[in-house]
């Protein structure tokens, strides 16, 4: 199974990279094969709305990461979203990425099956519900299955994540991918 993990952190060692890097770990030990694209580290400009790319007939205009990302992105059976919480949504990383998916809508649609990785420094779920409803709401627009969410609520910072449930549930559904 091919696999993507696409991450919205700056922070290489913060507590959303350590849940990349979990299920990455598992999805290798099961023998999948991933490509892990860090958008944070990547220069990904923000979809211009100049409809250049028709839906995919001809390419986006912009000549950037996303050149990288998009092969891999169109060839995946399984994308893995991750980020940590930014003022009640996903980072602005992470969605100039989602935005930009707009080039490959028809050869993205259906097919795959996703899953939400969050990390939170609020233990409330009401402080990542928008996050969670923009994410349902991308993955039916693209007509994908939910592979389900790993929330780690109270848990912004590495340390506190780490002593967490949520590092081995990241590996096991990793492991787990079919």
């Amino acid at each position: 199974m091919k696999v993507v993990v696409i991450s919205g952190s700056y922070r290489r060692k913060g507590a959303s990279a350590f849940l990349a890097d979990r299920f990455i770990d598992g999805a290798r030990e099961a023998g999948h094969e991933v490509f892990r694209f860090d958008a944070a580290f990547e220069t990904v400009g923000g979809c211009r709305g100049c409809d250049y790319c028709a839906r995919g007939t001809k390419p986006c205009v912009q000549n950037d990461g996303m050149s990288v990302l998009n092969p891999h992105l169109v060839d995946a059976d399984f994308v893995a979203f991750v980020t940590p919480l930014h003022h009640f949504h996903m980072s602005a990383q992470l969605k100039a990425v989602i935005d930009r998916f707009y080039a490959n809508d028809a050869r993205l649609m259906g097919g795959k099956r996703a899953v939400l990785r969050a990390t939170a420094k609020s233990g409330s779920s009401r402080t990542i519900q928008g996050l969670v409803d923009s994410y349902m709401t991308i993955i039916r627009y693209l007509s994908w299955a939910n592979a389900g969410e790993v929330l780690a609520l109270g848990c912004g910072d590495r340390n506190l994540i780490e002593v967490s449930v949520f590092p081995d549930a990241a590996c096991r559904l990793g492991v787990s991918l079919k």
